[in-house]
């Protein structure tokens, strides 16, 4: 009985060995192309419009469109919305085409109070700020984490920050946040400057002040969907953040550990919380998509 558990061992070991390893998903297009990603169909809609040449593939349940759009060659998709879809969607692109840069276009919720609804943001580090402990409360109103947790910044109630943990070929990395290309932020600088933006969603409601494009500061992401002002308040104090979204912080994950320069262009449709009365964001958000194609349109045109 031992001899013949040791030959069928032995079989299984050299089967394992000689059965080729799991292929890929076949790359789709070899040839060299800005990926241009969105959350959901009205913020892709002007820049699939603006697109020339247009081809669309359908793959393993994900949808891509080629083409050239501002001179660049693109691969145009949707992520889905949040964290989880924004990295599985980006991650199947990388597969599947020769990406070069990673361009992210949508709208998000206002954080910094200085901004309004129509302003544009390119943020130069995301923050997955739910990336957390949800402590053991100790004393009524009072909470502590685990010994050992390596908390950051200042905490939301329960919810203590943590940093990600994040596999690469020299180890495990814990990364508090993810930071965009420098050069993709100089070249949307020098894009933004002069370009006119949206201010009205319809001729009897316009915005009051012109929306403007402000490059740099912090982002950050988390799976929800956020329209409260005390931890809007919060954010901006722990973090410095300027805009508060459900997916660019995933993508810029995914972009971190493939070697690709991410960029991440988000126009305010509404305050997070902030709003004077009700959330803004079903009132602005084809304003506020229209003004983040416009900026990625740019940007595009800019690049070398």
């Amino acid at each position: 009985m031992a001899r013949r558990m040791r030959f069928l061992l032995a079989a299984a070991l050299v089967l394992l060995a000689t059965r080729p390893a799991l292929a890929g998903p076949a790359r789709i297009d070899p040839f060299p192309r800005t990926a241009v990603v969105s959350a959901f169909e009205p913020e892709l809609a002007a820049l699939i419009q603006a697109t020339a040449e247009k081809r669309t593939y359908a793959d393993g349940g994900f949808t891509f469109t080629t083409g050239m759009l501002e001179g660049q060659p693109v691969v145009l998709f949707l992520s889905g919305m949040s964290m989880v879809n924004a990295a599985m969607t980006t991650q199947a692109a990388l597969d599947r085409f020769a990406v070069t840069r990673i361009v992210f276009s949508g709208i998000a919720g206002g954080v910094d109070p200085r901004l309004a609804v129509g302003d544009v943001v390119v943020p130069d580090r995301w923050v997955q700020y739910q990336e957390s402990v949800m402590a053991r409360e100790t004393t009524p109103g009072a909470f502590a984490p685990p010994a050992g947790e390596p908390i950051g910044k200042a905490h939301f109630g329960m919810m203590f920050p943590k940093a990600v943990s994040v596999s690469r070929p020299a180890g495990l990395e814990q990364k508090p946040w993810f930071a965009a290309d420098p050069k993709l932020l100089g070249v949307a600088r020098g894009a933004a400057q002069g370009l006119a933006l949206k201010r009205c969603a319809a001729a009897s409601l316009c915005l009051k002040d012109a929306p403007k494009v402000v490059v740099g500061g912090a982002g950050v992401s988390g799976q929800a969907f956020v329209d409260n002002a005390e931890l809007r308040g919060w954010l901006f104090g722990a973090f410095k953040a300027q805009v508060l979204d459900m997916e660019s912080a995933a993508v810029a994950q995914v972009a971190y550990v493939n070697d690709t320069p991410f960029v991440a262009f988000r126009s305010l449709s509404d305050l997070a919380g902030g709003d004077p009365g009700k959330n803004q964001a079903r009132v602005f958000f084809r304003l506020a998509a229209d003004n983040s194609a416009t900026v990625v349109r740019a940007f595009l045109k800019a690049l070398p």
